[in-house]
């Protein structure tokens, strides 16, 4: 269930806002206004992982964080920035799903520490997709060390991409229609295939919605019209300079442009429409399901900066909307 918050227009600028933000390629867009154009220097910035980006909105340390779309269920008194999002409509390529046999076959899997929307989401789709009850635990992002220990590794962020890349060429479908490399492509010893899932195809499969893997989360405290007014005036900015971010990430992580600039602009979708959001109550309702949150929270968002409130109310395999 999603209940848009109204909050009465404040005029008086809370100053200054710390925003604690994502070190990953597909954060750039999002933050673009504030890094490098007429935002910049107006708000307190931090970079880190997901993980300690929930963290920092959870202790205080930081009044508006991109944090893992599972954590908003965990922290209180969030609310989410209107329109704005890590999402994916059909397929990401930075969260993989790396294993050494087929999945079915799976028995214990390495999660990235520094994931937490996708660790929930690969064990929803353990339990309800691939009908396996493997063992899980935590590892560091390092896929070698990760695959010594378990079956399967669970990857994501610009490790995931790069993987990704370096073995599209060729790898290729199998009869499932899921994705199988070598193990030399991916940087591995040996020469035997390798079988990589990605989460959001896995996840569209199952629900025929999209996934929402990141929000921007505020304290009520620090919620002004003109707050977010700056930040979908980030995101716009960002999205007007996708050829410079993916030339400056080219050049830093020597991987082709064309393929980072695709992957900004065709696997991550930055917005919070109505289809995110049933995606987004799926994902809740079955993290609830498997213990994985206490129980589905209604979901506060901020008004637009028009002052136009919607009211939504989603059910599976339904939609209501009004407009007030």
């Amino acid at each position: 269930m999603l209940y848009l918050w109204w909050f009465s227009r404040r005029i008086a600028n809370v100053s200054p806002v710390n925003i604690s933000i994502v070190e990953y390629l597909n954060t750039a867009p999002l933050v673009r206004g504030f890094t490098h154009g007429p935002l910049r220097g107006k708000y307190e910035l931090s970079f880190t992982v997901p993980s300690q980006c929930a963290e920092a909105l959870r202790s205080g340390v930081a009044d508006v964080a991109i944090i893992p779309a599972i954590e908003y269920q965990r922290i209180p008194d969030l609310v989410i920035l209107p329109n704005l999002s890590i999402a994916s409509k059909k397929s990401v390529r930075s969260l993989l799903l790396v294993s050494k046999k087929p999945i079915q076959e799976v028995s214990r899997i390495a999660l990235d520490r520094s994931s937490r929307s996708t660790q929930a989401l690969t064990r929803i789709l353990c339990e309800k997709l691939w009908r396996i009850k493997p063992e899980f635990f935590e590892a560091a992002p390092d896929l070698p060390g990760m695959l010594q220990q378990a079956d399967a590794a669970l990857l994501i962020g610009d490790p995931a991409l790069r993987l990704a890349i370096a073995c599209s060429p060729e790898a290729h479908r199998d009869a499932l229609g899921d994705i199988v490399s070598t193990a030399s492509l991916v940087g591995l010893s040996g020469h035997g295939p390798i079988y990589i899932y990605d989460i959001v195809e896995k996840w569209r499969a199952m629900t025929s919605l999209p996934a929402v893997l990141a929000v921007w989360a505020a304290r009520r405290s620090a919620i002004t019209l003109e707050l977010v007014q700056d930040f979908q005036d980030s995101l716009a900015f960002g999205l007007e300079h996708v050829d410079a971010i993916a030339s400056e990430a080219a050049a830093e992580m020597g991987l082709p442009v064309g393929d980072l600039r695709r992957y900004l602009l065709e696997n991550i979708d930055y917005h919070l429409d109505e289809e995110n959001l049933r995606g987004l109550t799926r994902y809740y309702e079955l993290a609830a399901e498997l213990g994985l949150i206490p129980e589905v929270r209604k979901v506060a968002v901020a008004p637009e900066p028009s002052g136009v409130a919607r009211s939504l109310d989603f059910a599976v395999g339904s939609r209501r909307a009004t407009q007030r």
